[in-house]
């Protein structure tokens, strides 16, 4: 056996397929009964199993899970283990693991990664981020967690759309609310808009726009008591630059988008302190051989991470490999998803304003040319980009550990000791079986760490 105590290092396995048993030994069992069953292509119904996994979600006082494929995702370890404890990752490994008592759960053929991170979602599940009341807001975010966290989003930063000066109070207040739930996974708020160009607004309400304001930024600071993590800012705007610098000190991310500036402009806010490009190609100008833009000096500049929405949609397939090519270890995917994520086409709303989904995207009401966010998921987004032709590792990596390093959130994005047990099972397409947060199963529908669970509005 060969294990990690330390940062990951590059593993290749010899053994082939791993042995598809699963054996649940209840370490609080006055009676220390084993269940022990095969995985086959049938799903597995038993009470021993059954008996077992509501330790296995309430308690979790030691798990270990093996798999064929663990993607941390900054390497591959064939045949590995992942070893958890009260919700941390303790230890992860090739081979058989360490001989403790606990529970061990055998995956088979399936692939362990980090869980998903999104610091650009609007909505989703029937819900979304704008509203008017705290406890609206609250009540939408675990809504909508639930509803992500059936596709591999394990944490996420709530996002507005620009709306009132109360509005976004209020949303401050929500995500403080909501971020006080156990394992709830929302790790903020990303403020997308009011400040931003009118001519690069796409989808969002004119009439909400407005300058950049310092006293506006420490007022909902204030209120988020830390909530507040990433703005979104045209750095062209008049005020930009102090908004930039008080944003620095508040330990809040800047990210330039919905910007109409230039490649020296964009050069200047990075040089401020910007380090994040919102969507990019998307809500700026475009890349031109001979104006560069802000497409340009986001991607020559080492220091900025850049969001990529990879619906097919947004960026064309051809651009996703060669921004992931270019820099595979500043791309972070984003789903920009809205409230009609898992809807069905029809009439919606993005914050104030009126939006229609068809068949593979969302438009403004009356403008189909205007893209108004998405419904895509991030298991959709990882299979887009592999399809593209973007490495799998790179495609994870943009999903997970990219991300949490974009925001600086040291605790997530990484399987990795001392890292929360924040993982996602995959198939071999790339689907997702199973997700866990800090250990706890919270999608889980085809019963692999027990009876058939859904996620739940308190995960």
């Amino acid at each position: 056996m060969v294990e990690l105590a330390e940062e990951p290092r590059r593993m290749s396995g010899g053994g082939g397929a791993l042995g598809v048993r699963i054996a649940l030994r209840c370490a609080r069992s006055d009676q220390g009964t084993t269940a022990c069953l095969t995985l086959g292509p049938k799903r597995w119904p038993h009470p021993g199993v059954q008996a077992a996994s509501p330790r296995i979600r309430s308690h979790m006082a030691e798990l270990v899970i093996r798999a064929a494929r663990l993607a941390t995702p900054l390497q591959l370890i064939e045949d590995g283990f992942v070893e958890l404890d009260q919700g941390i990752i303790i230890r992860i490994g090739q081979g058989s693991p360490p001989g403790r008592q606990g529970v061990v759960v055998d995956l088979g053929e399936r692939l362990l990664c980090p869980g998903y991170l999104d610091v650009h979602v609007h909505g989703g599940g029937g819900a979304e981020v704008n509203h008017a009341r705290p406890d609206e807001v609250a009540d939408a975010l675990r809504q909508l967690i639930a509803f992500h966290r059936g596709h591999g989003t394990t944490s996420l930063l709530a996002t507005t759309v620009s709306d009132t000066p109360d509005v976004l109070r209020a949303v401050l207040e929500g995500v403080s609310i909501a971020m006080r739930d156990p394992g709830s996974g929302v790790l903020g708020c990303h403020l997308e808009g009011p400040w931003i160009s009118a001519q690069r607004r796409g989808a969002q309400s004119l009439e909400a726009l407005r300058p950049p304001s310092t006293s506006e930024l420490e007022d909902l600071a204030k209120l988020g008591g830390g909530a507040l993590r990433l703005v979104t800012m045209a750095p062209e705007l008049p005020g930009a630059k102090d908004v930039i610098r008080l944003a620095r000190k508040l330990g809040v991310v800047v990210s330039l988008g919905h910007t109409d500036c230039d490649y020296e402009a964009a050069r200047k806010a990075f040089e401020a302190g910007v380090t994040h490009a919102t969507h990019l190609f998307n809500g700026m100008p475009p890349l031109h051989h001979r104006h560069p833009g802000p497409v340009g000096a986001a991607l020559s500049d080492p220091r900025v991470f850049f969001e990529v929405i990879a619906d097919g949609v947004h960026v064309h397939p051809a651009l996703l490999g060669m921004v992931a090519a270019l820099a595979p270890e500043r791309m972070v995917l984003v789903t920009d998803a809205i409230g009609a994520a898992g809807s069905p086409p029809g009439h919606y709303r993005l914050g104030p304003i009126q939006v229609v989904l068809k068949e593979d995207r969302v438009v403004l009401a009356g403008q189909e040319e205007v893209l108004a966010g998405s419904v895509l998921t991030m298991d959709k987004a990882v299979a887009h980009c592999v399809e593209a032709g973007v490495p799998m590792l790179v495609a994870l990596r943009a999903a997970s550990y990219n991300p949490a390093c974009s925001i600086g959130e040291v605790s997530r994005g990484l399987l990795a000791p001392g890292r929360r047990a924040d993982i996602v099972v995959l198939d071999a397409e790339l689907g997702v079986e199973a997700t866990l947060v800090e250990g706890r199963v919270v999608h889980d529908p085809t019963g692999l760490f027990g009876h058939p669970v859904v996620a739940s509005r308190s995960g």
